[in-house]
């Protein structure tokens, strides 16, 4: 498989904290990561770097096989789409929000393309629905086909069932597993659940105190106690 991100020694320290310490991982195309560790462990900072919304202060990152300081940060967000915890949606319409990031390209998606976003995502006849007339559930999903409408090849999902009930957290889960397959995406899935990691994920990387604890099988992840999430 081809590998999509090339992390070497990335680090991240910010008013004498390190965030990240030395963390090197190759993930490759198509493969789901789930990046799993106590709250403060460099999850969220790992996967803000990913796409440049933070700026390491060591290391290196290759995206394609290129410094991805080298790649026009708009054109990287596009390819890297990031979900965050808590859905930042825009006030207006959920089509509003859909149309957004093509917009920006000078796209203009039609209402078909919004209807078809909407059915993959399981939110049929919800384009004029107001952002704010939306249940936890719905606003995530509508911030995944918001994300998915860039095309990207790399979805960044930062706990993207924390706030969910089991019954929407399964849902949730299944939506990304078919979407994921569809669109033959690779996936970076930060969670504090290492069950849902066992359920979803290729590879486990576990971060503690900004560095790598465990990386491997999601297999060999099952021989990993629980109890650092304590």
């Amino acid at each position: 498989m081809q590998t999509v991100f090339d992390i070497r020694n990335l680090t991240r320290v910010v008013d004498g904290e390190v965030l990240l310490d030395g963390i090197s991982v190759s993930i490759k195309s198509g493969e789901i990561l789930a990046v799993v560790g106590p709250s403060g462990s460099g999850k969220t900072s790992f996967l803000r770097l990913l796409n440049r919304l933070d700026e390491p202060t060591g290391g290196e990152v290759f995206f394609q096989g290129k410094d991805y300081r080298t790649i026009p940060t708009p054109f990287l967000r596009q390819k890297v789409g990031l979900v965050f915890q808590k859905p930042a949606l825009f006030p207006g319409t959920v089509a509003d929000n859909i149309r957004w990031g093509p917009s920006q390209r000078g796209e203009e998606m039609t209402n078909s393309q919004v209807e078809s976003l909407l059915t993959q995502v399981g939110l049929v006849g919800f384009a004029e629905r107001k952002i704010d007339n939306l249940s936890g559930g719905e606003a995530q999903r509508v911030a995944l086909a918001r994300t998915l409408a860039n095309s990207p090849e790399i979805l960044l999902l930062d706990e993207p069932t924390s706030a969910l009930d089991e019954e929407k957290e399964r849902e949730i889960e299944r939506l990304l597993l078919t979407t994921i397959d569809q669109r033959r995406l690779t996936l970076v899935l930060v969670t504090h659940n290492l069950a849902q990691a066992r359920r979803l994920a290729t590879r486990v990387m576990v971060l503690n105190h900004g560095k790598i604890t465990f990386l491997g099988p999601k297999e060999e992840a099952l021989h990993v106690k629980p109890s650092f999430l304590q």
